[in-house]
Parts: structure tokens; C-alpha cells; sequence
């Protein structure tokens, strides 16, 4: 919903004195309308007291196309800085494209400013302005802005060892503790009481919710101090309580995860793990020792993936569920005693993009691999001889199966299990 007035928004005004670059007196004076992350609208009223109007131009005062600009710039300032978040961030205009000035803005107008928020990426954002006096449009430009994220802040109760590292506007929670090996990238967010140790790194605008345990020594009784690592990607959310394990000597010394995980509350990730991008964890979700969890894949709630086992991309694992094969590519694998396949994860798979087609030739490759009576080998031959099963995924899924070591869950569910999955 987009704010009808200053008093119910909130005080993005004074967000405008980080802007990097602005005239003496500034060029907005409140904020009438705003729309998070998207839309906001300001007023500058134009008055005869204006500095520039003593020389712009004598007996024919207009304010300048600049400072129109100028203008523009500062309320879109407002609405980057309140949608990046970052309390020491500022912002400076690096560019222009699109400018026009379509009429003179004299003193006794009134500017309405409105500016949308079209992309913003890391440190730039691009807002689309245009500068109104009563339904006449006087200017309008996009705007390319950068975005400085500033100092990294920490809290004063938190305890950061001088040799860590912690990245350009980066905040640190209350009691915190971060070791000497950790380097933590820009614009993360640590909340109160994480611990993070261990030769640790952590990508940029990450975010660690309260009571976390990240980079600790594995609970592997082989290990004895030896220095392993943990490496973190971009744009991971580590929810409250999850813990995430270093590697062992044994296991290469390194657990490893990938871009834009969801790890949700108590979340347990063991030593030498390597997790890949996309993926989400629900609730209590558990990974052994050497588990390797692909791209897009969803381990869902209680769930338990034992030590070596490998769990596809694009695989759905249900609630409760524990994997002790590996669990195959674009499938939905459910249950405890033993888990079984329950067809194609045809959902999420519409849901990332996947068109009928290919979706069609992974549930015609999964009817040779479960309804043929086929042993494994001898469907896998079948899926190959098939002319019609072209897709990509589809040999995939062929290479997963051929190239496991702890074998892969191929049993089907009964049918009092389909139908009780099919109440769910």
C-alpha cells in the first residue's frame, strides 16, 4: 500500500542528509507518499528566497535544470536507502539517461517529485524520476545511482577478534562473537548472540538470524583441531538456532554452500557438506557427514539425509522424511520406513520454469525406472533407447543414477501411502 501522507510513512526525510552530494539547503522538503521498494513521492516547494534565483536569471528567475536533477536525486535517495537497509549507507548520482525539460519552474511552484525504483543490484540502483507541477511534467531522467554501504557497525556488547574482517556496511549484532579467521562480506546482517569461528567466510548480504552457530569444529571424533574451512556464498539466510559445521582433514577440509539458500529454524548442516544454490531447508532439517544437496533442491521439515548420501537437483524431500540412498533429481521422495519415490515434483518444477514437455519426458523416464518391472540397469537402457526422451534433464537424471555410489531410492509408495500424501 502507498502511504497517503508524511504522518502515516515513515521518516524517510531524514534518510536524505546521506545523500553524497546536495546543495546547501536541501531540495526536498517531506515525503508524501511511499511505497517500499518500489514508489516514493516527495514535494519541493518552490519559493522567491531560493539562493540560485539571485543569479538564474535576473528579472526572469527559473531553477535550474540541475538542480532539478538535484532534486530528484534526493528524494530517490530516500527510497534507495530505506529499501537497502543500511544505517551507514549513502548515495551519489553517477549518471543520466533519458533527461528532458519540457517547461521553466518558476518561484510559487510547486515540484511533486515521483520516482520508481526500477533495478537495483548490489552497489547500483536505476529510478525512473519525473519532476510534476500540477499535471504538467517540467523534468524527467533515470537516474543511475551508487551506493556506498558505508562502515560496517557493531554493536558495542558484541565480541569481534582483531583479525577479523567485516565487509562495507555489514551490522553486528548484540553479544556476538566472531573469531580471528572469519572474513564476513558487505551488507551481511548478523542478529544478537551469533557465533561464528573457524576459518570462516561468509558472501556479501547474507543474513544470520539470532542464536546461530556458524563455522564451529565438526562433530566428527576424528577430528583433532586441524585447521579445515567453511565457505558461504552470496545471499544465504541462516534462521534462528541453525548450525552449520566446518570440515575434517578427512572429508577435504572444507564445507561449502552455494548462493541464495534458505536454512529455516534449527537447521543442522555437518562437516564437508557441499550444498549448492537455490536450495531451501524447512525446520529441524538434518544433513550428515559428506551429504551433497544440487541446486533447487527443497529438504523439507524433520527431515534426515544421511552421511555420504546425495540428494538431486530440483529433488523434493518430504516432511519427516529420512534419506538414507541417494535421492534422485526432479523426483519427490518421501517417508521414513523405507523412503519412496512418489513421481515427478511436477509442481516445482512448473514453478521454476521447466515447460510441460520436459516435465512430460521426466515422468515418462521415471515410468521406466518404477512401473516397467525393469531392473535398473535394463530401464536405464530402455530411457536411452527412447527416442523420444531428448531432454537434458532426462539425461541427468540417467548420469545421477549411473554414477552412484551408495545406490539410489527407487522403491514406489504403496497405495495407502499415495493416498495419505495425497490428503497432505
Amino acid at each position: 500500500m502507498i502511504a497517503p501522507d508524511a504522518a502515516s510513512s515513515p521518516d524517510l526525510t531524514a534518510l536524505l542528509p546521506r545523500h553524497a552530494y546536495r546543495y546547501p539547503a536541501r531540495l526536498v522538503d517531506k515525503i508524501v507518499a511511499y511505497e517500499p521498494g518500489r514508489r516514493l513521492v516527495a514535494i519541493k516547494q518552490v519559493t522567491i528566497n531560493e539562493e540560485f534565483f539571485q543569479g538564474h536569471f535576473p528579472g526572469l528567475p527559473l531553477m535550474p535544470a540541475v538542480l532539478q536533477i538535484e532534486s530528484l536525486t534526493q528524494a530517490a535517495s530516500a527510497l534507495v536507502l530505506e529499501h537497502c537497509g543500511l544505517p551507514t549507507a549513502r548515495v551519489a548520482l553517477r549518471g543520466i539517461t533519458g533527461g528532458k525539460f519540457r517547461r521553466g519552474v518558476v518561484p510559487g511552484d510547486q515540484l511533486r517529485l515521483e520516482l520508481a525504483l526500477q533495478r537495483m543490484r548490489a552497489r547500483l540502483a536505476i529510478v525512473r524520476a519525473a519532476a510534476y507541477v500540477g499535471s504538467d511534467v517540467v523534468a524527467e531522467a533515470t537516474l543511475l545511482l551508487a551506493v556506498d554501504p558505508g562502515p560496517a557497525t557493531v554493536h558495542p556488547t558484541a565480541i569481534v577478534h582483531a583479525g577479523a574482517r567485516i565487509g562495507r556496511g555489514s551490522t553486528v549484532g548484540p553479544y556476538c562473537v566472531i573469531g580471528p579467521a572469519v572474513t564476513i562480506g558487505e551488507r551481511c546482517r548478523l542478529g544478537a548472540s551469533v557465533v561464528v569461528d573457524g576459518i570462516t567466510t561468509i558472501g556479501d548480504e547474507t543474513e544470520i538470524f539470532p542464536m546461530a552457530s556458524i563455522g564451529l569444529a565438526p562433530q566428527d571424533l576424528k577430528y583433532h583441531g586441524e585447521p579445515t574451512r567453511l565457505t558461504i556464498g552470496r545471499r544465504n539466510i541462516f534462521r534462528e538456532f541453525v548450525t552449520i559445521n566446518r570440515g575434517t582433514e578427512g572429508g577435504g577440509g572444507e564445507t561449502r554452500i552455494g548462493d541464495g539458500n534458505l536454512f529455516m529454524a534449527y537447521v543442522h548442516v555437518a562437516h564437508d557438506c557441499r550444498v549448492g544454490s537455490a536450495t531451501i531447508f524447512g525446520p529441524h532439517a538434518t544433513l550428515g557427514g559428506h551429504v551433497t544437496v544440487d541446486d533447487y533442491a527443497n529438504v523439507s521439515a524433520g527431515s534426515a539425509v544421511h552421511q555420504f548420501c546425495r540428494v538431486g537437483p530440483y529433488a523434493f524431500i518430504g516432511g519427516y522424511s529420512v534419506v538414507t540412498k541417494d535421492a534422485l533429481p526432479y523426483a519427490r521422495t518421501i517417508g521414513s520406513r523405507p523412503a519412496r519415490v512418489f513421481g515427478v515434483n511436477s509442481i516445482g518444477l512448473s514453478r521454476r520454469g521447466f515447460t510441460p514437455d520436459t516435465i512430460s519426458q521426466l515422468k515418462r523416464a521415471y515410468r521406466y525406472l518404477l512401473q516397467s518391472k525393469l531392473n535398473t540397469s535394463r530401464a536405464l537402457a530402455a530411457i536411452r533407447r527412447d527416442g523420444s526422451l531428448t531432454a537434458d534433464e532426462v539425461r541427468s537424471l540417467v548420469d545421477f543414477i549411473r554414477t552412484s555410489k551408495r545406490g539410489v531410492i527407487l522403491r514406489r509408495p504403496t497405495r495407502r501411502a499415495e493416498e495419505l500424501v495425497a490428503e497432505e
